[in-house]
């Protein structure tokens, strides 16, 4: 039995292909349309899963998309009416676009579909099928979707799930019980008390882009000091003993208007909201720390109430207060639960695979085999492209290149980053998730103290705060960080060893906010946040052997078996997926390197024609 899960029309759409519980391929829509966060029907995503497989979409099952419509349209009436007459410009808007696209979504979907039916048969040549020829359509409840995508993917047999994101229909926070193909409801906290509003809330504030910019403001928090904690609590949010809370509604406008924070909130921190791109003072980087410290004290408490509720010593997480990797790592550090499992793809976009997933268990009954890792595979669920295809485009192009057999490739990349080089890595699958895992990744030597500040400002062209994750070897990760757990979706922070980080002297008490990066923390600077940790991800031979590879070689060379790790991308583009993608993102930068599967690319071979500058002109600041 083969299902399509789909989700889409908010942000970040994707498709999920699984086949009798088995996840066959994944995929987001910006990866396709080159459109950060990219809200459509993924038309391409689908197409993708479905060529993948060499199938059709009359050879599908079912379709489901990841949540119910008419529930949202009715959260949406209900809160406008309770807000009345408040909210008035806000609530025209809002329904302009659900009566004109969203309110009659069943049959938006099924036309894009049909569409995409006709464009794939053209493609191959076949009769265009009748609408009566697709699948049957089912729906799923949003949270439903985020527990399916947290639960039915992980190792455990049994475990407690929860799901934290800023809404769903009504859902802000559920908990579940999952046991073999089953989940069963606890509880849940419903809109518009929502801890990922209230996260969104200080991202807003703080000037940062709501829904893409939240990992910025925790990325910013260990610059700053909890100063403002004590007022969230008293003033924003009162929490209860069990993690359960409730917002004081006068100080938002996320429920009613335009913006999340009003006018009270404002008085609250004597200030207006940052405006994006204009400097960051100590204060907003305290106002990420106390924001942040209230998001773990939440999150820490629901957890130790969903062990006592529950018995079980495994947990599962998703929905997109999840991708908080510090949050994560404290609740492993804490030993609530034995085992955490989160979901790598724990957004929306992950939706369409819990959709599927929830379809495939619940809706058809069909049985469970939890995997000894995880039902992931490494999330490398997206496009590959073959040595011949790379080839191909890159003299179609005209890019001087060497083609290198693994062994001598993966030494010579070694040699590069020790001589401080940054490397596009462009290998197998695409990753399925936010996350850059060894399948699109920028590479750099994480003992170089210049390597962060380079990778920041010409590379990735953001801002110089923001940190860089270390891939290390799984058998290693225990003599570089602190972490009691592998970590294959860098979905941890775990803090450096201690034998690897240099004490501060006295001037490092001198130094306040951005200016705490002219000193190295550690052996590994490039990949030491300021606090002293790190977004670890491990690497094992079984799920990426290439990239495993290349980081044993630099460890041979250097005896370090670590390396810097960020995403293929450039600020406000969505990460490559294609070569095509790669090499202008290569030739845009002032990437060193560029490696295309077993094709070698060095960037002064290649001709000046091909360097095109002309995007800066409308580049989009995220």
């Amino acid at each position: 039995m083969k299902i399509l899960g789909i989700s889409a029309y908010y942000h970040d759409s994707a498709a999920a292909l699984v086949e009798a519980g088995s996840v066959l391929a994944a995929a987001q829509e910006e990866r396709f349309t080159r459109k950060k966060h990219d809200a459509s029907f993924p038309s391409n995503a689908a197409r993708f899963c479905l060529d993948s497989q060499n199938l059709r979409l009359q050879d599908l099952d079912a379709i489901i998309y990841y949540e119910k419509p008419l529930l949202t349209f009715e959260r949406l009436l209900e809160t406008y009416l309770a807000a009345a007459p408040r909210g008035g410009r806000s609530f025209v808007a809002a329904m302009q676009v659900w009566v004109k696209e969203k309110l009659f979504l069943k049959s938006e979907i099924r036309k894009s579909l049909h569409q995409l039916a006709i464009e794939m048969a053209q493609q191959r040549g076949e009769p265009e099928p009748a609408k009566t020829a697709l699948p049957e359509l089912l729906f799923s409840e949003h949270h439903l979707s985020h527990a399916g995508a947290a639960f039915y993917p992980s190792p455990f047999e049994a475990a407690a799930v929860l799901c934290m994101d800023g809404v769903g229909e009504w859902a802000t926070t559920s908990a579940w019980l999952g046991e073999g193909n089953t989940l069963t409801p606890l509880w849940e906290i419903s809109f518009p008390h929502s801890l990922g509003l209230l996260y969104s809330a200080f991202t807003y504030y703080c000037g940062f882009k709501v829904n893409s910019g939240e990992y910025k403001l925790m990325g910013l928090a260990p610059y700053g000091k909890p100063t403002h904690a004590e007022t969230i609590r008293r003033h924003l949010v009162d929490i209860k003993p069990d993690g359960t809370f409730r917002l004081d509604l006068s100080y938002f406008k996320f429920h009613r208007g335009f913006r999340m924070t009003g006018r009270k909130f404002h008085q609250l921190f004597g200030r207006p909201p940052r405006q994006g791109e204009t400097e960051l003072s100590q204060f907003h980087m305290d106002l990420a720390a106390s924001i942040q410290e209230v998001t773990e004290e939440i999150v820490l408490k629901l957890a130790r109430s969903l062990r006592r509720e529950t018995g079980a010593t495994n947990l599962c997480l998703s929905g997109g207060v999840a991708l908080n990797c510090v949050a994560n790592g404290k609740l492993l550090r804490e030993g609530i639960f034995e085992r955490i499992w989160i979901q790598p793809a724990a957004g929306d976009a992950g939706s369409a695979l819990g959709a599927a997933l929830v379809a495939w268990h619940q809706h058809f009954q069909g049985p469970r085999s939890p995997q000894p890792d995880d039902a992931m595979r490494g999330t490398y669920l997206g496009p590959r492209f073959s040595n011949g295809a790379v080839k191909a485009y890159l003299r179609s192009v005209e890019a001087p290149f060497q083609e290198l057999e693994d062994g001598p490739l993966f030494e010579r990349l070694a040699e590069l980053l020790d001589a401080g080089k940054v490397i596009g890595w462009f290998n197998g699958a695409m990753e399925f998730g936010p996350r850059a895992l060894g399948g699109r990744s920028i590479l750099g030597d994480p003992r170089n103290r210049q390597m962060q500040s380079v990778m920041n400002l010409k590379i990735k062209y953001r801002e110089s705060f923001r940190p860089f994750a270390p891939s290390v070897l799984e058998e290693e990760a225990a003599n570089q960080f602190e972490l009691a757990a592998s970590s294959p979706y860098m979905l941890l922070v775990a803090p450096v060893k201690a034998e690897l980080c240099t004490p501060m002297g006295p001037e490092a008490e001198q130094l306040f906010g951005i200016e705490k990066l002219k000193l190295s923390r550690s052996s590994l600077p490039a990949i030491t946040h300021v606090d002293y940790s790190a977004r670890v991800q491990t690497v094992t031979p079984r799920t990426n052997p290439r990239y495993y590879n290349l980081i044993k070689a630099f460890q041979r060379r250097t005896g370090c078996p670590t390396v810097v790790n960020t995403s293929f991308n450039v600020r406000g583009e969505p990460i490559v997926c294609s070569p095509e993608d790669a090499y202008r993102c290569f030739m845009r930068t002032e990437m060193d390197v560029l490696v295309l599967e077993n094709q070698l690319l060095l960037k002064e071979e290649q001709p000046q024609r091909n360097q095109d500058e002309s995007w800066k002109d409308e580049f989009e600041l995220d």
